[in-house]
């Protein structure tokens, strides 16, 4: 780990607020998660945000956009951001997304394969093409016509365009994760 997560009571009064916020947020969305140490600071890819806020604030505003506009069924979300957190080997972004993914209903298969970068089966047909999407979109890759049309067909012209952005915002924190050595809480088994 290159940083450190922030003491919340260290913080400037703008710092704790956005803070704040986030903490609350992850409450309410992913409680299931442990996103906070035992100072209360928070984990994962916020520490990198709060430090640089000139760039934290911003990437945390685009991610905030996706959830608020989300359309596309949970795990549907969670294959993509499991593709993505596999790709890049983002331990933080795979252990919170590994218990979200549960939580919402797909297989402990189906998140050990996703996990592990493998071809899940199980699938229905709009997971499996955020899955071959995701895929497609993390090894740089343009996405096919044929797979485009098809995304169209099962997720609509705007929830492809949500699949896209939800695959670049998980880019970034992957790489953000990645950049700063942001491991998963030593807890996590």
């Amino acid at each position: 780990m290159r940083i450190q997560p922030l003491n919340p009571e260290n913080l400037s009064p703008e710092i704790r607020y956005v803070h704040d916020e986030i903490a609350n947020l992850v409450a309410n969305s992913q409680g299931q998660v442990r996103m906070l140490d035992d100072q209360g600071a928070l984990l994962g890819p916020f520490p990198a945000m709060l430090h640089h806020p000139q760039f934290g604030v911003p990437a945390l505003s685009f991610l905030r956009t996706l959830d608020m506009h989300a359309t596309l069924a949970k795990t549907v979300r969670e294959v993509a951001i499991l593709t993505v957190g596999s790709a890049f080997g983002a331990r933080f972004e795979l252990y919170a997304h590994e218990i979200m993914a549960a939580a919402f209903g797909l297989s402990a298969g189906v998140v050990a394969s996703l996990a592990a970068g493998s071809s899940p089966t199980g699938l229905n047909d709009q997971e499996k093409i955020a899955y071959d999407i995701a895929r497609c979109l993390v090894k740089g890759h343009v996405v096919p016509d044929s797979a485009y049309r098809h995304a169209v067909r099962l997720l609509g012209q705007d929830g492809v365009a949500e699949l896209f952005f939800l695959v670049g915002g998980y880019s970034l924190i992957a790489m953000i994760l990645n950049g700063f050595d942001m491991p998963a809480p030593d807890q996590y088994i």
